[in-house]
């Protein structure tokens, strides 16, 4: 899909991660001036690097997405490399193992038995899992304030956040993570009401299921193959494949793109292969 952002600043937090990495490419590889902002400056540069290697125009930047004067950092840097931001992707999130049961259900005798490494809904970490709720929700909130205040003051501007299939429809064994999503959903149509009179539209993609190093050992064993739960994936995915981070970049660039989406605004598009749609009969 081709689409012309020439003149634009795109900003992509969690921009050094496998799916970001991918969309901030396709973002460059549209004419766009692109900051990879990440908590690790090495995975943003060396983005960065591939981006201008290629042809395009982007600089990497240490970011941390719960912390306001990190994030002034940043958009001091990145105004100062290429001008004010004109584009957010807020795609930095993930999960914690502290906010994750175990087992999918809970069974009567794991009340009674105190099983070594066995963690219930009882047994989850608070910590842990405002930890999880505070990286996606806040993590999408105070990039948002920070960045796009100078959208605001120029009437126009475009905001992706990255939502998930968790959002529709939670998965067993991972509630923070879950919970967390669908506050990243209600976020994104609230924003865009509550922005829609400064022309910033906003709206999410929620990714089905895609190979990343944060589940790659829970989907697929150390010889390539699908584990019990990577098998239940793809038995509930219509398409029967696991998504890839090209999968993304078509959605990405219609939403973003105002002349094909001009007034689609508080959507969150499912990007699936069908899991969504797919009721398991």
């Amino acid at each position: 899909m081709k689409v012309d952002l020439t003149g634009k600043v795109a900003v992509v937090t969690g921009g050094g991660g496998i799916l970001c990495s991918v969309m901030a490419k396709s973002l460059a590889a549209s004419g766009a001036k692109v900051a990879i902002l990440d908590l690790k400056e090495e995975a943003a540069a060396k983005v960065a690097d591939e981006i201008v290697a290629a042809g395009g125009r982007a600089v990497g930047v240490a970011a941390n997405v719960l912390d306001i004067e990190s994030l002034k950092k940043a958009e001091a840097a990145v105004k100062a490399a290429f001008g004010d931001c004109d584009i957010l992707v807020n795609g930095a999130g993930g999960n914690n193992p502290k906010g994750t049961t175990s087992k999918e259900y809970l069974f009567p005798e794991d009340l009674k038995n105190q099983v070594e490494g066995l963690k219930t809904f009882f047994d989850l970490d608070p910590a842990g899992v405002g930890f999880v709720f505070n990286l996606n929700f806040l993590g999408t909130l105070l990039p948002t304030q920070v960045f796009c205040r100078a959208m605001a003051e120029k009437g126009c501007g475009s905001i992706v956040n990255v939502s998930s299939m968790n959002a529709f429809t939670p998965l067993t064994k991972i509630p923070a993570y879950s919970g967390a999503k669908a506050a990243v959903s209600n976020f994104t149509q609230w924003l865009a009401v509550h922005f829609s009179k400064v022309g910033i539209r906003v709206n999410a993609i929620a990714p089905g299921f895609f190979l990343t190093e944060q589940n790659r050992t829970l989907l697929t064993n150390p010889d390539g193959s699908l584990t019990a739960r990577g098998n239940t994936i793809l038995a509930h995915t219509p398409m029967g494949r696991f998504g890839t981070p090209e999968d993304l970049t078509g959605a990405l660039l219609f939403l973003v793109d105002d002349s094909a989406s001009s007034f689609i605004n508080g959507v969150v598009l499912p990007v699936d292969g069908a899991f969504s749609a797919f009721s398991g009969v």
